[in-house]
Order: structure tokens, then sequence, then C-alpha cells
């Protein structure tokens, strides 16, 4: 699951767009999973994302991606059966980002369909990072290469979004989205994700698109970013009906 665009992020690696359009009476609504911070007498408050901001539509600049590194494994496009261990591996890879980045960190969430309990999915687990802020690099980047982290690309233009994974040889896949406090995509993550474990139809429908594009990916040989391509319709439509829900549109 990616953003609108690939909630399961991966799009230049990594991506996800959407076009809907917020209703008035919430454009002020706080939705992030922590409620309070201990704060210094200098901390500045982080901003928080505004549904405007989750609303806003994206549009993807492949010129705009700066890459940094390639992956030195490719993970395959390959749907498997749901595995009870994926939340004891997220669990995992949380604690280790926490021991390297303590008091940054401001939240580490699960998201991706390996996520969702039941959920068939590529068996990679997908991490969105949340910390102060993105554009400090010299802060986070070493700390998580040497927890085993491989840094991807950066884009400045894209909520500060920095993509690392670990896919070293023999190691457990895992791709790693950075984003700083005033990021939607998180959220936008954590709304879809939420709304398929409340919403057997939605993810029966999911599960579905997603074997039929990676059959399809596999066919025509596809990247992973054409892979998430074929799911773009069915995740805009799947988060218009939890957009609805939560009264964010009409």
């Amino acid at each position: 699951m990616q953003t609108l665009q690939t909630l399961e992020p991966q799009r230049a690696e990594s991506h996800s767009e959407f076009s809907l359009s917020a209703t008035s009476h919430v454009q002020s609504l706080i939705l992030f999973p922590f409620t309070t911070i201990s704060l210094e007498p200098t901390t500045i408050i982080p901003t928080m994302p505004t549904v405007a901001q989750i609303l806003a539509p994206y549009e993807y600049k492949p010129e705009q991606v700066e890459r940094v590194s390639q992956r030195t494994v490719q993970p395959p496009i390959t749907i498997v059966e749901p595995n009870p261990e994926w939340p004891q591996r997220f669990s995992e890879v949380k604690a280790r980002i926490q021991k390297v980045l303590g008091g940054m960190v401001l939240d580490i969430a699960h998201s991706g369909s390996t996520s969702v309990p039941g959920l068939p999915a590529k068996d990679i687990i997908d991490v969105d990072l949340t910390i102060k802020d993105a554009t400090d690099e010299a802060f986070y980047v070493k700390p998580l290469e040497d927890a085993g982290f491989r840094f991807i690309l950066r884009e400045p233009l894209w909520h500060q979004h920095r993509f690392f994974v670990e896919n070293w040889p023999g190691a457990y896949h895992v791709n790693l989205h950075v984003w700083g406090p005033d990021s939607p995509e998180a959220t936008r993550h954590r709304i879809f994700r939420d709304w398929l474990l409340k919403t057997p139809s939605d993810l029966e429908l999911y599960a579905k698109v997603k074997r039929e594009a990676a059959e399809q990916a596999a066919i025509a040989g596809d990247s992973m970013m054409d892979y998430t391509l074929r799911k773009d319709e069915t995740i805009h439509e799947i988060l218009a009906r939890a957009f609805r829900d939560l009264g964010y549109i009409e």
C-alpha cells in the first residue's frame, strides 16, 4: 500500500499521488499517532499535517528524485500469503531504529500490506519513520547505515522524503521511508491501513488487485513502479471511501 500512488512505498523506488478535494470544516484536524511530546523550554513544537495537506494532489516528477545509490538486491514482485512473523520483524526493525536515533524519532509505524493481518503481500516490511527534521541528514544517515540500511534516494520536494532499504544478500527486505513531522504521507498510509483493517470487502478487493497486478507485471516484465501503477485506480477508490468515512470529503 503506498500513498495514493503507492501506499507500498515504491515509485521511483517509492511513491504515491492522489487527487481528492478536502471539505472545509475539517481543515485543521490533526491526525498523528502521538499525543504528547516532552519539550524543553527552547523546543519548537513540530507542525502536523492538516486535512488539506492529506488530500492535496501530488504529481510525481522523476527529475526531482536525487539518486544516492542502487539496491544491491532487487526484491521479487511476488505476492505471498500473510505471514504471522511480519509484526515481529517490524518490531525488531523498530527497536534497531530507536536504538540508533533516540530522541530525534517522533514515530515509527509499520505500513504497507504486511501491516494488515490477513492481507497477502510482497515479503517486504514497509516502515514510516517520522523524525524532527528530515533535512538534517548528518544526524540520521550514518546511524541508519551503521544499523544496516542503505540510503537509496532523496526527494526534497516530496515532503523531504528519504528512502532507505535493508536488502544486502541474506537480509530480510525492508523499505524505510523517512519523513519530517509535517508530511501527510505517513498519515495517508495509516488511514489506508486502518480502513482495510475494519473493511473486509476492501481488504478482499485490494488482495485481488495486488495478485492480478503481480501476475501482469511478471508477464510484462514490469518494474516495481509499473506494478505499483497497476494498483493506482483501486488505491484511489479505497482511500476515497476511507476519507468519506472520516468526513474529509463528501
